[in-house]
């Protein structure tokens, strides 16, 4: 998916995020849940469509969005506008990714887990949490008056992020996450966009009905649980909560599988990926971040354990340290 709206896909002692942010003060619970609820309910809900714009380490891309919900059908469309010609093209679950240069089509069926981390237009307010909400005013995004909220960690697992609802609708405009120097690690924000549209599900439909000439490539995978899989977490990390796992085939055609778990805390998300050694070489112990996604790997006995997120690094390796094998 487009780096704009992937967002699913991060061993240093703990340190507060709270110091940077000292001068803020939380404002009414009631006031900061009720802006969360609208901006989760905004990106199921309504009609939108515009350019959406991530940059990260310094490295820009966009893509053109469009959303449409239907009744309790919900239709989207993505098309990257930078490097390759990948375009997705959603109907509720099924999710197809087109690669128009490679002639190539990738059909598979995304439960409502697998998104989450996908979306940056939506926010659980149960995020409150774990996090300290503030207004900070009214400025314009994409041509639109947005209201600013900021929501500081309550502990040294997170970071700080500042959002953008659209004051109207909800939506969300832009979401920064915000470094523990007040320094914006990554943004993702409309450069212009329409709101209250005429839904145009055939707009994602109709392309779909034009597959002749692409090798199509059904992925397949299914959902799971860690426990079912032999694999437990020893303790939790605070504010995480399992949202779900799923496996699925290393590579097409590949008897070998890949069990994802991901794990939220109501604004930002963490996956942590199971494979097996034999079936990954290549791959040696890793740690990175880009922008404020860190990926951390290990390898544990048989299985390369990989844990990425928009995390500080000592949640990744608390992550990492307190997956366990079961016996």
């Amino acid at each position: 998916m487009s780096p704009v709206v992937r967002r699913w896909l991060p061993l240093a002692s703990i340190v507060s995020l709270l110091a940077p942010f000292a001068f803020v003060s939380a404002v009414a619970a009631p006031d900061a849940r009720a802006w969360l609820t609208r901006i989760h309910s905004a990106a199921y809900e309504r009609n939108y469509q515009g350019t959406l714009v991530f940059s990260s380490s310094g490295v820009m891309s966009s893509s053109r969005i469009a959303h449409f919900a239907v009744g309790d059908q919900s239709y989207e469309r993505v098309e990257a506008l930078d490097g390759r010609q990948q375009r997705i093209y959603r109907i509720n679950d099924a999710v197809h990714t087109l690669w128009p240069q490679a002639g190539v089509a990738v059909v598979e069926n995304r439960p409502a887990m697998a998104q989450l981390p996908a979306s940056k237009r939506s926010v659980d307010p149960r995020a409150l949490d774990f996090y300290d909400a503030r207004l900070e005013g009214v400025e314009r995004i994409a041509g639109r008056d947005a209201q600013v909220l900021l929501l500081q960690p309550k502990d040294g697992w997170r970071y700080a992020q500042r959002l953008w609802a659209d004051k109207a609708t909800g939506l969300m405009l832009r979401a920064d996450i915000v470094g523990t120097d007040r320094r914006v690690l990554e943004s993702t924000a409309f450069s212009e966009v329409e709101l209250g549209i005429r839904p145009q599900p055939e707009s994602v439909t109709q392309p779909l009905r034009k597959l002749d000439g692409y090798r199509i490539v059904r992925a397949q995978q299914k959902t799971t649980q860690l426990e079912a899989e032999g694999w437990t977490l020893g303790h939790p990390v605070p504010g995480f909560r399992l949202v779900g796992a799923v496996k699925r085939p290393l590579d097409t055609g590949s008897d070998e599988q890949v069990l994802q778990a991901v794990f939220s805390d109501g604004l930002t998300h963490v996956s942590l990926f199971v494979e097996p050694v034999e079936s990954r070489r290549d791959y040696a112990d890793l740690f990175g971040q880009v922008g404020a996604t860190g990926t951390l790997r290990q390898r544990r006995g048989l299985h390369w354990v990989t844990v990425m997120g928009d995390v500080p690094p000592a949640t990744l390796k608390a992550f990492a340290d307190a997956l366990q094998r079961r016996h």
